[in-house]
């Protein structure tokens, strides 16, 4: 091979090295946008999107069907017998905050860092823990049955109670309402908004670093402000006597696991180092540092070869030179020796 290709290969070298550079620097300074990847990153997690819409589906039919009516005896009413009122924070009132207005706030860190990784990721795990907070309250709520604080009335407008032979209730209500009111354990409203938020919260803690060690007390003010939004919530279900302090505890306690479960599924811990972004943000950083080590591993062994290739070639032609000296000094020789012997 010619001296020249040793160059060429030098600088192949060093061009793959800059591109795998220029490379890591663009994911650095968000080349991956919803244009770019986005329809790349969500083909990967189809599945994960189709898992969610059977979570919807399920989480409509646990919601159409008859909860157990438990047994309400008369002696039961004492707790029961709060007044009927519509509350303070209704129903449709929960997926604008504890959905819309978190994702809101991650598409505003999209635009900022512009990672798609990061913005489909959070809304994954969002809606993820959501649904799956949806699921499990709403099969409870079926399951157990629990009378709400204002059952009473529910179950008779009228204020005039009636039972069966065994003492159970014999309502005579809007049967709706009677329905709405065998779901008390556990808070619908406080499982999602602890879902919702509880999942922001966390979100919020790794982006702004609230655990980097510098004593920033305002970083943790921001970070708390979503749990206690979600607590009054919690807390105006009580004072509206549409659930029992124990079906908010529950409620809380449910939303806020399974958003801590999602979260850490897609995101670091808040406390770690790389707190502040996906796992497949820096999953595709080291691909790429790979990637580069090992075409610069094979460059420089390519580099290698092509040095003993032309270093071989260099010997065989100084060697071919010494041997056409010789032949032409053993010529001269030859042509001596006639020419003394003609003489």
């Amino acid at each position: 091979m010619p001296w020249w290709d040793l160059g060429l290969l030098s600088r192949l070298k060093n061009l793959s090295g800059v591109v795998f550079q220029n490379k890591i620097q663009e994911v650095q300074h968000g080349s991956h946008t919803v244009r770019s990847h986005g329809v790349t990153v969500a083909r990967t997690h189809m599945h994960d999107w189709v898992i969610l819409m059977l979570l919807g589906l399920i989480e409509v039919i646990l919601y159409v069907i008859h909860p157990f009516y438990r047994f309400v005896g008369k002696d039961m009413m004492t707790d029961l017998k709060y007044p009927l009122k519509s509350v303070t924070v209704p129903f449709w009132a929960v997926p604008m905050y504890a959905v819309a207005l978190p994702i809101a706030i991650f598409v505003v860190v999209y635009f900022r860092r512009r990672d798609v990784y990061d913005l489909h990721h959070a809304i994954l795990g969002l809606l993820f823990s959501v649904l799956i907070t949806g699921v499990l309250t709403d099969a409870i709520k079926d399951a157990v049955g629990r009378p709400r604080p204002d059952f009473f009335w529910r179950c008779f407008p009228d204020g005039k109670d009636v039972y069966d032979k065994w003492g159970n209730v014999v309502c005579h209500g809007v049967k709706s309402v009677i329905k709405e009111g065998h779901k008390s354990f556990p808070s619908g409203h406080t499982s999602w908004s602890f879902a919702g938020l509880g999942f922001l919260s966390l979100y919020l803690s790794g982006k702004i670093q609230v655990f980097d060690r510098k004593g920033h007390a305002a970083k943790l003010c921001i970070v708390i402000l979503p749990l206690l939004v979600a607590s009054l919530v919690g807390v105006s279900l009580v004072d509206d006597y549409w659930h029992h302090w124990q079906d908010v505890f529950a409620g809380g306690l449910l939303g806020l696991t399974v958003a801590t479960f999602c979260y850490l599924k897609f995101f670091p811990p808040p406390y770690h180092a790389q707190g502040w972004g996906p796992y497949a943000y820096f999953q595709v950083l080291e691909e790429l540092r790979s990637g580069a080590q090992v075409t610069s591993t094979i460059n420089g062994s390519n580099v290698q070869v092509t040095e003993a290739r032309v270093e071989n070639q260099v010997d065989e032609t100084s060697n071919h030179g010494c041997m056409g000296l010789t032949l032409a000094r053993g010529s001269g020789s030859t042509l001596e020796d006639l020419e003394s012997g003609r003489k």
